[in-house]
């Protein structure tokens, strides 16, 4: 069962940097769009690649290290998309989904690593 939802989250993960990259290509071609839009690409696609690596973790501190990398990752794309909206560069209902997959993506992130470290 557990390694079910590992690969669960590891489709999400990836789901999640597809719904980040296909935003980031909606972004208006201005120096605000330009920088937040690499911005994004880049702690956007991190988690899911982060969690990759933290699946072949040689230590549970190695696991928990790499869980919190990938944590920082998501709240950066999450105070990203924020501005995005606040700004803003693109419609609410383009930013809104990928902002609510993010934020879930973080509280899942926050109960695992408590978790493992309990």
């Amino acid at each position: 069962m557990e390694k079910t939802r590992k690969y669960d989250l590891e489709d999400r993960l990836i789901a999640f940097a597809v719904m980040v990259l296909n935003l980031v290509e909606q972004l208006p071609k201005t120096f605000a769009g330009q920088h937040l839009g690499g911005q994004l690409t880049r702690s956007g696609t991190a988690p899911a690649l982060l969690y990759g690596e933290a699946q072949s973790a040689e230590s549970r501190k190695d696991f928990i290290h790499k869980m919190r990398i990938a944590l920082k990752e998501l709240r950066e794309s999450q105070v990203c998309l924020k501005i995005i909206k606040a700004k803003p560069l693109l419609e609410r209902a383009v930013v809104e989904p990928v902002l609510n997959e993010c934020g879930q993506l973080v509280a899942i992130f926050t109960a695992s690593i408590k978790k493992a470290q309990g």
